[in-house]
């Protein structure tokens, strides 16, 4: 059987190797990976930022207080080092989130309703309940204006704590999350755009429209398209400063206009012949014409996504931090926010509004049984992740700047905002734990998630048939193929009682082209030849590259232009990934895994031992009705 465990798993530093148990620091470092070292970054920058506020507050005030000045003559910027970390450093931060919605929009989750039904309806409940619940307990405190600071959720927070201590096989509740603080980040900043703008001045958004239109046009520059993108950022940038929009949002209107879009095969073939071309001749020319050639075959949003996601997770938000969590944690202000309505009302709102507006939307969703939801995505999971919408940190902190005016006020704001993500994180860890330990690993994967759908399905045999195998496999695991041939013969052999269904659960690591074939062959689906193309994929393992994939098309009859175009839409994409996360809500960790009539098969899988299976199985199908 081919191994499907090491997808997840963390690369191994080769040197630790026979050095003793203790592994270096890098090591650990990676292990980690950057969603949890991210969030760890960001909460010690919130610790030092306290520590420091309170150890030396007037050294912390004055520090983030510093004047600059950027400029040249008469043309001058002044700010402090606060603002400059606010209005310019978290311009980048807000830049990657609009990224993050462009793709989501165009080729992610939220291309097709019945999708995004379920996170977009959960986002906009997670907004409005919060919103209304702050009003409510913070009225009396004369700072009601300030409900937005309790709509968002931190995303790096929510991922990043996802992973420390989300359940065991978190795949479709990180997908629903992921999708629910995009449109959480939307609202956000959408509100900010529009109730906390001030001193607003159209003149200078003239000129950030003509920089935006100017944006738009550079895709279609054939070469120095990085500094025309920079130079036109930083006049939009500017222009909203100048107009009274916080310069933020120039982040999100950039991004918005940045092109992303799946590989184009051609671009794909065009790269892999030059990277031949420079293995036979390697020279300098030749590798300057392979590397521009791959770069240019990845769509611009997903090139900076990967470009600053970095400097974002472990510089921009640990800074942001630093300069906005430095709570002076002295007996009066702890006094006073104990009593505070704006305290409370900020608690409240963060731990029981987002909690009972993304859970209590999704239950109610699941009982009249509107969206998708797919296996792995249960109600006890989802109470977690909505107590986990809770942390409100990084957008909560940055309204309470642009929103509230008082410097006690402030203070108050910024520990109920404190308080509430701590309780949020707490109350979600126990949510977790207590739901693996509900539905324990012994249980899980035994039984088929989703059952046979003969209008999803790719079927082969009668609907009728009282015997189902349902394989997990992959096109280039010479395992599956084994498996392949002996349900042949098991099917050759019962005839009509058999019915036999594939899913995806391609082995990425192990064979780079193998996800690649998957959704080729859900092309190929698109077109009424699905097992014809698996049994294509099938007899050439060795050779299933973007042109080899287009050879088969053409061999099996396919209208290769309508293939070609469903081999970059996004349906094709979701429906293997939909395979691929049921696969690990019933751990799958090898391939083929077999399902005999709803039940997971251990043991041999000659055709032999499958029908001895189906045998002993008779007597359970007599007794447990089969879903299909």
């Amino acid at each position: 059987m081919s191994d499907l465990s090491i997808i997840d798993a963390p690369p191994r530093d080769p040197r630790a190797r026979g050095r003793g148990k203790r592994e270096s620091i890098a090591a650990m470092v990676r292990a980690m990976g950057r969603q949890r070292m991210g969030a760890l970054l960001l909460l010690l920058a919130t610790v030092a930022a306290i520590v420091w506020a309170n150890v030396a507050a007037g050294a912390y005030t004055s520090f983030w207080e510093t004047d600059l000045s950027i400029g040249v003559g008469d043309l001058r910027l002044d700010f402090t080092l606060h603002a400059l970390v606010n209005d310019a450093l978290m311009a980048i931060f807000f830049f990657t989130v609009g990224l993050e919605v462009r793709r989501e929009f165009a080729i992610g989750e939220l291309t097709s309703w019945s999708r995004a039904m379920v996170p977009v309806i959960a986002a906009v409940a997670g907004l409005a309940v919060p919103a209304l619940l702050f009003v409510l307990v913070a009225g009396s405190s004369g700072q009601a204006h300030a409900w937005g600071v309790v709509i968002s959720t931190d995303t790096a927070f929510l991922v990043g704590a996802l992973a420390l201590v989300g359940p065991r096989v978190p795949g479709r509740l990180r997908v629903f999350l992921l999708a629910l603080a995009v449109v959480d980040d939307i609202g956000a900043l959408s509100i900010i755009a529009f109730v906390y703008t001030e001193d607003f001045s159209p003149m200078p958004l003239l000129i950030a429209a003509v920089g935006l239109a100017g944006v738009y046009a550079t895709r279609y520059l054939r070469g120095g398209r990085g500094p025309v993108y920079a130079t036109l950022s930083i006049i939009v940038w500017l222009a909203f400063l100048a107009s009274g929009v916080h310069p933020t949002l120039a982040g999100v209107a950039i991004a918005l206009l940045v092109p992303v879009y799946r590989p184009n095969r051609r671009d794909v073939e065009h790269a892999l012949e030059l990277a031949r071309t420079f293995r036979q001749s390697p020279n300098t020319e030749y590798a300057r014409a392979a590397a521009n050639s791959l770069r240019e075959s990845i769509s611009i949003n997903e090139r900076l996504q990967s470009a600053y996601a970095p400097y974002v997770a472990y510089v921009i938000l640990p800074v942001f931090a630093l300069a906005n969590a430095g709570v002076v944690v002295s007996p009066e202000i702890l006094r006073a926010a104990v009593v505070s309505p704006l305290t409370w009302g900020i608690i409240v709102a963060l731990v029981v509004g987002k909690f009972v507006g993304v859970f209590g939307s999704a239950a109610v969703m699941r009982m009249l049984r509107v969206g998708e939801f797919g296996p792995g995505l249960t109600l006890d999971r989802i109470a977690g992740g909505a107590a986990l919408c809770g942390i409100g940190f990084t957008i909560s902190l940055f309204i309470v700047d642009i929103a509230i005016d008082d410097a006690m006020a402030q203070n108050e704001a910024r520990v109920g905002v404190l308080v509430a993500s701590v309780i949020a994180f707490v109350l979600a860890t126990v949510i977790f734990r207590v739901s693996d330990a509900v539905h324990p690993d012994a249980e899980s994967g035994q039984v088929l998630v989703r059952p046979v759908d003969p209008r999803r399905d790719h079927v082969f045999g009668a609907a009728d048939a009282p015997y189902t195998i349902v394989e997990y496999g992959d096109f280039q695991c010479p395992f599956c193929l084994k498996a392949s041939g002996s349900i042949q013969q098991v099917h050759d052999a019962l005839g009509d009682r058999l019915r036999y269904v594939w899913r995806h659960a391609p082995l990425t690591r192990q064979h780079p082209n193998a996800l690649a074939g998957a959704e080729a062959s859900e092309a190929a689906a698109r077109q009424g030849k699905f097992f014809e193309f698996e049994r294509a994929l099938f007899a050439d393992q060795d050779n299933q590259r973007p042109a080899d994939i287009v050879r088969i098309a053409e061999r099996i009859g396919l209208d290769v232009a309508r293939f070609e175009r469903d081999l970059e839409s996004a349906e094709v994409a979701a429906r293997v990934q939909d395979d691929m996360l049921d696969a690990e809500a019933m751990n799958i960790t090898s391939v083929p895994t077999l399902f005999i009539n709803g039940r997971r098969h251990t043991g041999p899988y000659d055709a032999q031992a499958l029908i001895r299976a189906l045998g002993e199985m008779d007597a359970a199908a007599a007794s447990t009705p089969v879903e299909r």
